[in-house]
């Protein structure tokens, strides 16, 4: 299993210089990834952005938006140039990770409708594909791909959401849950491939939270409780299953892996660059 990282971009406050930092010292480390997060009403870098200034400052490890909400995207045109861009730019790092999002005040936002916003993206995916393969009508935006674009994941865990994994994707992805939770899940996800009549295996993915040392539950605590107000009490479910013991992070990697996880990305809730070392140091002592 490939353990990557996620960059603090919406950690309110963090300096740019410092998710360059970020961006940097985890390459260093051999982290297979750099994840993102993606918010719009939230005092957050926006994530295509973030991911293009990491581009620069790397040139080994893979791009991803874990997850991107294309949905509320309301130009796809547009998005379709961002991601070809994107993927130029870092000789074809990017990895696109799309899921329908819960945030109404994010489309609200941008002018799009929040109801029917899964339908939406799958005529989104589509068209994405569509123009990645060669197969759209009409002109496609470039840069052009050499080959058939970048892998796509898809998050979620309705059967809904499976079933556009399965018709769209390279692979799933999924926010924190138990190994045994991952496990019943990503055998959902097989089971829509093969009801896609797919014979390629799909790529398994999941992300959680980490915050290592000293007074890092704290700092966890209180970002998390403020990113996920809008769940209201819901929000300490997302502050329990913060890893905050090294040897506990240890254990969830391997009960991810022995779930048949193919890449865990482990997003820190601290903004101090040091703390990559110390998932680093957790991950592979």
């Amino acid at each position: 299993m490939e353990v990557g990282i996620g960059l603090p971009t919406m950690i309110p406050g963090i300096a740019g210089r410092d998710i360059l930092v970020w961006a940097q010292r985890a390459e260093e480390l051999g982290f297979s990834s750099l994840g993102v997060l993606d918010r719009l009403m939230y005092d957050g870098y926006e994530s295509l952005i973030a991911l293009a200034a990491a581009a620069g400052a790397t040139s080994r490890i893979r791009l991803a938006t874990t997850i991107l909400i294309a949905a509320y995207r309301g130009d796809r045109a547009l998005l379709a140039k961002q991601l070809a861009s994107l993927d130029r730019l870092s000789d074809g790092r990017l990895v696109v990770g799309v899921a329908a999002g819960g945030r109404p005040d994010d489309y609200e936002a941008c002018g799009t409708p929040y109801a029917g916003r899964g339908h939406r993206l799958d005529d989104l995916l589509g068209e994405l594909r569509r123009s990645w393969d060669g197969t759209a009508a009409g002109p496609v935006p470039g840069p052009r791909w050499a080959k058939d674009g970048p892998p796509l994941l898809v998050g979620g865990h309705s059967p809904a959401a499976m079933r556009r994994a399965a018709a769209f994707g390279d692979g799933w992805i999924a926010g924190g849950s138990s190994a045994a939770g991952y496990g019943e899940l990503a055998e959902r996800v097989r089971t829509a491939w093969r009801a896609a009549g797919r014979a390629d295996r799909p790529r398994l993915v999941a992300i959680a939270y980490v915050a290592l040392g000293p007074g890092a539950r704290e700092q966890a605590e209180r970002y998390l409780l403020d990113y996920y107000s809008f769940i209201g009490w819901k929000a300490e479910m997302a502050v329990r299953g913060v890893l905050t013991d090294a040897r506990l992070l240890q254990e969830f990697a391997a009960g991810y892996r022995a779930a048949g996880c193919d890449e865990l990305i482990l997003f820190p809730c601290v903004p101090d660059p040091a703390q990559a070392d110390l998932i680093a140091d957790a991950v592979w002592r």
